[in-house]
């Protein structure tokens, strides 16, 4: 029966009132469903069945089989119904279904296993069965079964039966005792083995010649075999027979029993054969009245014993008691109060008992912790005492924190690091030469007015001619201003100046700012005031924050100029005291006394609008490009290097073996030459030796023909030399030139990677790695525009140190979370060079990253994927580092000397002579 949500359906009978209609009227129109048998009254009754019965939802009984109509279901259940009834063996079935009849069994499952292991070793008449005949298997029908005799004479009768040329005969009221006993399942099976023995009857048998095909022997018979035992009879126990496991075994067997039996819902119901299967197969469908009793009294004990689980779950109903006086009563509480106490007392020991117990399992678990397997997470690694004596490097090297540009601003140096990258990253579309970070900083620190330092106009030229790209609005830092003017007080001032002197200043200066030529020949002249009109168009109080202050800075000046051109201990003054600015000038004259964290400002808010313009945007598409079309050649010289290399190790192996060869071939000529000799020379000797003569004259022959030999010998081995020696000649020039193509392929292969760096930092900077503590690595050179190789593969820099950046306030928290002292050793491993978060700190000289590389612990995951990266690129970081050393040592001047103020250089130094100021853009573009 088809199922649906797992529950079978049930076909709806006809109504009472629509039985009594039929008594009456017998010519009543009906709607008769003709695939169920179902009757309905009405047509919207017979319309809402048979959508349900179209619905999707109905799953096959037999197959398992979901997703089906009720028609489908039922077609599937047919048809599986008929394949197993015609494999399941017919004679068998009788007795399978008076076996099973009014069992009382819970699961379907457990029955199937009774009757399997009842049936599996007897067979009945007309049984189509494998006999195993001397090793091989052959199909047979079972003629007739001989039940066991009874008596003590039993073996002996089995014995004679098996022997004898003809079988015992079997009365009629012995052949329906076949298997009765073991067959009963209310027998227990071990007292119905001992009544009733398989193995003590016996089979006449028939070999099928037509049926031999189909048998499982394993070897294959010769057709004299197939004809001896084709169609021979014979007597056989159940030992050498079995039947077909498509015809019987636990799985057929089940849907045989299900399909045929039936069971009530009520608890410890029978199993019971369908009336019409019973009828069929002659199975008794009436209970005996024994069986009957049987099964009531099955049905009560499992009442009765869930009744029992029932009241000992809700507890037995209390009795009726009698009334206790108020002594009696207060007796009883404090009883139950003390009881109660004992209780609480008991239990909260066992808890405590079991809690300490849980903590002692813990810390057992935690000693006998599995062996680790490196590497692993870098806080899991602990420097142990034999490490520490060995020599391992327990505490970092201390990077330094002042030795970073403009380090008394975190913010600052951020900014300014931000800028440099991005000039130096994306400097071939803002066709801007590559410049050094001590360049760069040192031209931001510059402030003569007298001597302008070129690099600052080419690096401001270029970034306002991107950001007229850039869409903007007018006059959008004036607006801003005024608005800001609305919160603040009216008497509000910024250096002396208010907002409203301010934006009065501003309407003169840096219009068409987008339409002011700044020719490189004419070196740049007026990108100040482009770069005030740039600042009102694109800036705002809100993207901007310092704008106001920084544009009072360019656009007034102090009332003297001896106070701006103060010496460094009016500075210092000034400082402290705010600077009053009260008279107008112009960005060309002003920008000279910006400090630097303001320019740094300028540059990193210009760099920061750059991002969005369409140049830099091609320019990343390029990359990505380019970078396609690198891993591409990368893998085609990859093949063709791992081709060379198996042609090499090939060809030296082919040259040794020649070697040997040779040589073994030379050894054995010579061998057969002297060896040829010596036999000749004997022979003749044998036959002349009864004169003298003879003898004389097979020596001197045998003389001859000796010297003949030795000269041949060597001539062959002159020639063997000869061609050994070419031929290693030739392997070498082979060998040489494949050597020359790998060398050229790894060359190449190192200037693929100096080009990956190159692109991939033009998309987005990476740092080379973390330490164990989260700390990451910085090392800018050789990204973007900037290249590790000069011309003649000299060595250059960019920034020439590596930086180094605290962990973030999230990887503080992980690693808080993983060890709950890990503060402590932060200090220990650390020690002064642990960074705060976000915090930087650079090493400067090649030894320290020597010793910080010796630091890292190779167990660990972070270190030592940052070890592999500093190694690969140490021939490219430790030259620039010195390289940096020595640029710096050479230009290196006094303090008073070094330093750029507005006050007239002494004679001994020249300030257009550092490297900053000599600086030149070979990128420039000289058209408007």
């Amino acid at each position: 029966m088809p199922t649906c949500r797992r529950k079978r359906v049930v076909l709806t009978e006809p109504s009472q009132a629509l039985l009594q209609v039929a008594e009456n009227n017998p010519d009543k129109d009906v709607y008769y469903l003709q695939q169920t048998g179902e009757i309905f009254e009405t047509y919207e009754a017979y319309a809402a069945r048979m959508s349900f019965y179209r619905l999707k939802q109905f799953q096959c009984e037999v197959t398992g089989k979901s997703g089906l109509d009720y028609f489908q279901a039922l077609e599937s259940e047919q048809q599986e119904a008929q394949t197993m009834h015609s494999r399941f063996p017919e004679p068998l079935k009788a007795a399978v279904l008076r076996a099973v009849q009014w069992q009382v069994v819970g699961r379907l499952d457990h029955l199937v296993e009774a009757v399997f292991d009842r049936f599996k070793d007897r067979y009945f008449a007309d049984e189509k069965v494998y006999v195993d005949v001397q090793g091989d298997k052959f199909y047979a029908r079972i003629l007739h079964v001989y039940p066991p005799k009874s008596g003590p004479n039993n073996m002996d009768t089995e014995k004679q039966a098996s022997t004898s040329t003809s079988p015992p005969v079997c009365t009629p009221e012995e052949s329906t005792q076949i298997h009765k006993i073991g067959g009963d399942l209310k027998i227990p099976a071990k007292e119905a083995l001992a009544l009733d023995d398989p193995l003590k009857y016996l089979y006449k048998v028939q070999i099928l010649e037509e049926q031999h095909d189909r048998s499982h022997e394993k070897g294959k018979l010769s057709l004299k075999e197939k004809v001896k035992w084709s169609g021979s009879v014979m007597d056989v126990q159940c030992t050498v027979m079995s039947r077909d496991r498509l015809a019987f075994s636990k799985s057929i067997l089940r849907r045989f029993i299900r399909d045929c039996v039936d069971r009530d819902a009520a608890v410890a119901s029978p199993w019971t054969v369908k009336e019409a299967v019973a009828k069929h197969y002659g199975v008794d469908s009436v209970m005996p009245e024994e069986t009957r009793k049987g099964v009531e009294n099955i049905k009560r004990g499992e009442i009765d014993k869930r009744k029992k689980a029932w009241e000992d779950k809700d507890g037995p109903p209390t009795k009726k008691q009698k009334k206790m006086t108020a002594a009696q009563e207060e007796r009883v509480k404090a009883l139950a109060a003390a009881a109660e106490k004992r209780e609480r007392e008991a239990r909260e020991k066992a808890e405590k008992q079991k809690a300490k117990e849980e903590a002692e399992r813990l810390a057992a678990e935690k000693k006998k912790k599995k062996p680790i397997r490196y590497p692993t997470e870098d806080l899991d690694v602990h420097v142990s005492e034999k490490d520490k004596k060995s020599g391992v490097r327990v505490k970092k090297p201390t990077p330094s924190r002042t030795l970073l540009p403009f380090s008394e601003d975190p913010a600052t140096f951020e900014s300014f690091l931000m800028a440099w990258n991005f000039l130096v990253v994306y400097g071939q579309p803002l066709h801007l030469s590559a410049l050094t970070m001590d360049e760069f900083e040192h031209a931001l620190r510059h402030s003569a007015a007298e001597t302008p330092c070129v690099m600052l106009g080419e690096i401001h030229s270029t970034l306002i001619y991107n950001l007229r790209t850039v869409p903007f609005n007018r006059h959008s830092a004036v607006l801003s201003l005024l608005r800001m003017k609305d919160v603040l007080e009216e008497d509000h001032k910024v250096f002396g100046v208010t907002i409203e002197q301010l934006t009065a200043v501003m309407a003169d200066v840096g219009n068409n700012w987008e339409r002011v030529p700044l020719r490189h020949a004419d070196l740049r002249n007026g990108w100040e005031d482009a770069l005030l009109g740039c600042l009102k168009d694109h800036a705002t109080t809100n993207n901007f924050p310092r704008l106001r202050e920084i544009l009072t800075r360019l656009l007034f000046a102090p009332e003297t100029n001896s106070e701006s051109s103060a010496s460094s201990s009016s500075s210092r003054v000034s400082s402290a005291t705010p600077q009053v600015l009260s008279i107008a000038s112009l960005p060309s004259e002003r920008y000279h006394s910006l400090p630097p964290a303001d320019r740094i400002a300028i540059l990193a808010f210009m760099c920061n609008l750059a991002v969005t313009s369409k140049a830099i945007h091609a320019h990343m598409d390029g990359c990505e490009e380019q970078l396609t079309a690198l891993r591409k050649e990368k893998i085609e010289i990859n093949r063709m290097k791992k081709q060379y290399t198996e042609e090499m190790n090939a060809l030296s192996g082919e040259v040794e073996a020649k070697q040997n060869q040779t040589v073994n071939g030379a050894e054995d000529s010579m061998a057969q030459d002297l060896s040829d000799l010596s036999d000749s020379p004997s022979e003749e000797g044998s036959e002349t030796a009864s004169a003298t003569s003879g003898r004389r004259k097979s020596s001197s022959r045998q003389k001859d023909l000796r010297q003949r030999a030795h000269t041949q010998a060597h001539s062959k081995q002159r020639e063997i030399a000869r061609a050994k020696v070419a031929a290693e000649k030739q392997a070498q020039a082979e060998y040489r030139r494949l050597d020359e193509e790998v060398n050229k392929i790894e060359r190449r292969l190192e200037a693929i990677e100096r080009e990956f760096r190159k692109l991939l930092g033009a998309i987005r900077v990476k740092p080379l790695g973390k330490d164990r503590f989260h700390n990451r690595i910085w090392w800018f050179d050789g990204l973007g525009s900037a290249s590790l190789l000069g011309s003649g593969g000299v060595v250059q820099y960019g920034a020439g140190r590596i930086f180094v950046q605290g962990p973030t306030q999230m990887d503080v928290e992980l690693m808080s979370k993983h060890d709950d002292d890990i503060d402590t050793r932060r200090q220990e491993e650390e020690g002064e060079g642990m960074l705060t978060p976000n915090e930087w700190a650079v090493y400067t000289e090649p030894e320290e990253i020597e010793e910080y590389v010796a630091w890292l612990n190779t167990k660990g995951i972070r270190e030592l994927a940052l070890k592999n990266a500093m190694m690969k690129w140490w021939n490219h970081i430790a030259p620039g580092m010195r390289k940096r050393l020595s640029d710096v040592n050479v230009t290196a001047r006094l303090p008073e000397a070094r330093r750029s103020t507005r006050v007239k250089q002494t004679s001994g130094h020249d300030i257009s002579r550092e490297p900053y100021m000599m600086w030149t853009n070979r990128r420039a573009v000289n058209s408007s």
